[in-house]
């Protein structure tokens, strides 16, 4: 099978190794213990928490991963290595230690193109208060968001969504500048 993900990383709070940046660089150094294979990693970038005020600015990244595992295997394996680190999933949006997001799996679209445009379509007020109950792949707001678009265009921008057929560049390059320049290099 050998397929490869998209893997974006975040944090915001110290954990019991240290900084963001440092529990960041701990995960990427765990996916090899779950039998992951790392192609390539992006810069640490500083941004600021999103939704606007919901916390102390993170620090993100990316990772471009090439394993066996399926799309819900790679979700399962990289909530493990959050729990190792401390992540608790108690409340939407809340500061982090580690947050790491599967955002895209090969060209998979998941559960199926009707129901990842449903989520790809929802308001930020309907974001802020619901969250599906399945895998939805690619991730439904990436091309919306520039601290994760700005890190994942340094390990795959020519990656194409295979629904919106456009690359990671061209998602990037159609953000306004404003959102662009709030991600900042480490």
């Amino acid at each position: 099978m050998n397929e490869s993900s998209i893997l974006a990383l975040g944090g915001n709070q110290e954990s019991a190794l240290g900084s963001p940046k440092v529990t960041l660089q701990h995960a990427i150094r765990a996916l090899g213990s779950r039998e992951f294979e790392v192609l390539k990693v992006s810069n640490f970038y500083a941004t600021p928490a999103f939704p606007a005020g919901s916390g102390p600015d993170y620090v993100n990244a990316a990772v471009l991963v090439r394993s066996n595992h399926s799309p819900q295997d790679v979700l399962a394996r990289v909530h493990d290595i959050e729990a190792d680190l401390g992540r608790q999933r108690e409340l939407r949006w809340a500061s982090r230690p580690v947050d790491i997001d599967l955002i895209a799996h090969s060209d998979v679209v998941l559960p199926d193109a009707e129901t990842q445009a449903h989520w790809r379509g929802l308001s930020l007020e309907d974001q802020m208060s619901l969250w599906p109950d399945q895998l939805i792949l690619p991730h439904p707001r990436l091309q919306d968001r520039a601290f994760v678009l700005v890190p994942v265009c340094d390990v795959a921008p020519d990656w194409v969504h295979p629904v919106l057929g456009r690359s990671m560049r061209q998602m990037l390059e159609n953000l306004p500048e404003s959102d662009r320049k709030e991600v900042v290099a480490l």
